[in-house]
């Protein structure tokens, strides 16, 4: 064994000889000298390769059992040499200890591919300007400031056409590179500030090949901090033969050595990405783009699970589910052809998606059982225990819902292994259980559980809309309810003060709702939510022109164009201001307006300033008629609710049909006796079960207590199964009791 032991102990000094520079390599020479009993070389050699590598646990192990023997044999003299030329190879492991040092002067490169991201790319730039050495950034044909603001930051911009490949245009970047070391990042993504020293230090691990970051994609809608978590390899070598491939989704990482698990490392630096809210990502116009360049991609290349994968995922962001979960279960089929699945990083996500696309094509049942196989093979991945939880909600089973919900938070967030949503594990399972306890009435456990998310998770503002809605629904006063909330965040962030104010509008606290979306706009100018949704405030405090002016300032190629045109259609109607619509009818012409709507504005303008219209209005016009209606009832607007009310008459419903639906507006917003007045007319011409449900109601509301049972009794006589009727003739008999 000595000679063994001799044997490798020359062999490792020789490799590492020239470059000192492998702490396993140095870990392996230690063993074998600490298997010699040359302690002394054994201890350096443990020491270099700790200082190369902290994180090497293998070496923490081999320092305590070296300090064991030791302390054995203090005072005693160690046993001879068993073999001749330990004498010259301890001296060598001394002298190569010592020179093994973290490497110095190591350079790193950022490279780029950008087009139109004036937005985007400031963050991201000053967020490296002081972890990188070169800015190496590759436009493909910017028309806005993107190349004067890549130049400010000092970075080398190189112009390339699009020719529809990303990994084409990304290896230009990595061609032009000079720095020992290059890290690949999107506009839409910055690194951590707290992690610049970090990343820095990553060059000087030579020992490694590449590096993963730790990426956290922001996905909310309105920048509530939903995110989802992964594994990242954007840090690598700058050698020739590591370049990308693929139009879409490039990848390199079969290119980098991710079969040595010694030459790759999880590095712990974050970056955020914010290319998936939104505010910055058009889902349609881009999800088409790219489904478009991986057909392109598919009829270039042989059959690809990740090609499936990354096709479906576009079809769900496009809301496109069944084709989603189509291309879905091709990855999936294609996966499990592999004796080596688990080793395809993607997998544990495709899973997960896959069962997203069932729930979401109307297959809860199945999204169960496919996550019970899921977590059969991808062991504690707590986001399928909560899709489950979601279909279980979608059946109907509370019960079951809210035991899935709790097994996640006993099981935490999913390991960082897996692409998991962040959250699964902690608030989001607690929102999910306080809508189910305010559904039952149990407004003050849902009040607790939501406290428990901001408090414990501040940043994640999803949180604020429910805990808004519950506590108003609960009966705390709106003025306390704002209170509470920015004692747990003293200063909101738009898009939490976005959900306060929601909250307050629909709980009818419109001028508190009406501060929330003004303090939005104040910090975000350009929201076109917050204004219309300020809007819609106003309009509910009948401040009809200061609505129009506020709606009439979106620009006509915004998204939401058409719902600030609604507005202000509405305000300048309800407002008197008839005369000056039309330049505003003009501009929703050319917006995405339905016509059936167009021709009800149009007709509620001939009203207003004549009384008549030639407009015949379609039935597709009622809905949006009645919620224009009835929104007039809400602010006891009556003038304008009477001008309106004559395009009710130019619809094809019938007059029984009209007065039902005036009936039911009128209960709902609190003038009992206009809705009495409407049913006794259709009573009176042929008595139905809705007609007479409808004055049961409005008995009950009235306190008339015989009858509500009268008019329950005379709808069961018509319709004996009628659970309504049954009900509140139920009511009727408890109350004479």
């Amino acid at each position: 064994m000595p000679a063994l032991f001799a044997s490798i102990a020359n062999g490792a000094l020789g490799a590492l000889e020239r470059a000192p520079s492998e702490p396993r390599l140095l870990n392996y020479a230690g063993i074998a000298f600490y298997e010699l009993w040359q302690l002394d070389a054994a201890a350096a050699l443990f020491e270099a390769a700790k200082r190369l590598d902290p994180g090497l646990v293998q070496v923490e192990g081999n320092l305590a059992r070296l300090a064991q023997r030791e302390r054995k044999l203090r005072g005693k003299r160690p046993p001879a040499p068993a073999y001749p030329s330990l004498a010259q190879l301890a001296p060598r492991a001394l002298q190569i200890a010592a020179r093994a040092q973290p490497a110095r002067g190591q350079r790193l490169s950022l490279c780029m591919i950008v087009r139109d991201e004036q937005e985007m790319l400031p963050g991201c730039l000053a967020s490296l300007e002081d972890a990188v050495d070169e800015m190496v950034v590759v436009d493909t044909g910017s028309t806005d400031a993107t190349v004067e603001i890549a130049r400010s930051f000092g970075a080398r911009v190189i112009f390339h056409p699009w020719s529809g490949s990303f990994a084409e245009a990304r290896n230009v970047s990595l061609e032009a590179a000079t720095g020992d070391w290059l890290i690949c990042l999107d506009a839409d993504e910055v690194l951590v500030r707290e992690d610049v020293a970090l990343l820095r230090s990553l060059t000087e691990r030579t020992w490694r090949e590449a590096f993963y970051l730790s990426e956290t994609n922001y996905t909310g809608e309105l920048e509530d901090g939903t995110a989802v978590t992964h594994n990242a390899l954007r840090i690598f070598r700058n050698r020739p033969e590591y370049r990308y491939e693929g139009r879409l989704h490039e990848q390199i990482a079969h290119r980098l050595p991710t079969f040595l698990p010694e030459r790759v490392e999880a590095s712990g630096v974050r970056i955020e990405h914010y290319g998936y809210l939104g505010a910055v990502r058009d889902s349609r116009e881009k999800s088409r783009r790219n489904i478009e360049l991986l057909r392109l991609q598919q009829a270039e290349s042989p059959p690809s699970a990740f090609l499936h994968y990354n096709l479906g995922s576009e079809y769900a962001a496009a809301d496109q589910h069944e084709l989603a979960l189509e291309q879905f279960e091709r990855a999936w089929a294609l996966l499990e052809q592999r004796s080596d699945l688990d080793s395809y990083q993607f997998a544990p996500a495709l899973m997960c998606r896959m069962i997203k696309a069932l729930r979401a094509w109307g297959d809860p049942a199945g999204a169960i059982a496919r996550a019970g196989e899921g977590l059969a093979r991808f062991e504690g991945f707590t986001d399928l225990v909560f899709e489950q939880a979601l279909a279980a909600i979608a059946l109907g089973e509370t019960a079951r819902a809210r035991g899935l919900l709790e097994r996640c938070i006993e099981m935490g967030d999913a390991p960082a292994r897996y692409t998991a949503t962040v959250g699964c594990g902690t608030y989001l399972p607690r929102i999910r259980l306080a809508e189910l306890a305010s559904a039952a009435g149990e407004h003050r456990t849902a009040i607790e559980l939501l406290e428990h998310c901001l408090r414990e998770h501040p940043r994640f503002v999803g949180s604020v809309l429910p805990y808004a809605s519950a506590s108003l629904a609960g009966g705390v006063p709106p003025e306390n309810v704002v209170a509470e909330l920015e004692r747990h965040m003293p200063d909101p962030a738009p898009a939490a003060r976005f959900m306060l104010g929601t909250a307050l509008y629909e709980a009818g606290a419109t001028g508190l709702a009406e501060m929330q979306f003004r303090a939005v706009l104040a910090r975000q100018p350009h929201s076109a939510r917050a204004r219309v949704a300020l809007g819609e405030a106003l309009l509910a405090q009948r401040r009809y022109g200061e609505a129009a002016e506020v709606a009439c300032v979106l620009p006509d190629e915004d998204p939401l164009a058409v719902a600030a045109r609604r507005t202000e259609l509405f305000a300048r109607l309800a407002g008197s201001q008839a005369d000056e619509v039309g330049a505003t009818l003009e501009r929703a012409r050319a917006s995405p307006m339905e016509g059936t709507e167009l021709e009800l504005f149009s007709a509620w303008r001939e009203l207003a300033l004549s009384g008549e219209t030639a407009v015949e209005l379609s039935a597709a016009a009622v809905p949006a008629l009645a919620l224009m209606l009835e929104a007039l009832l809400r602010v006891h607007d009556f003038e304008a609710f009477e001008v309106l009310l004559g395009a009710l008459e130019r619809t094809p419903l019938p007059a029984r049909e009209r007065r039902e639906l005036l009936a039911g507006m009128y209960l709902r917003r609190g003038f009992p006796a206009s809705a009495a007045d409407e049913w006794l007319a259709v009573c009176a011409e042929e008595p139905d079960v809705a007609a007479l449900l409808g004055l049961a109601r409005v008995a009950s509301v009235r306190g008339m207590t015989s009858e509500m049972g009268e008019f329950a009794a005379a709808a069961l006589e018509r319709e004996p199964d009628n659970a309504d009727a049954a009900s509140l003739l139920s009511q009727a008999n408890a109350a004479r009791a």
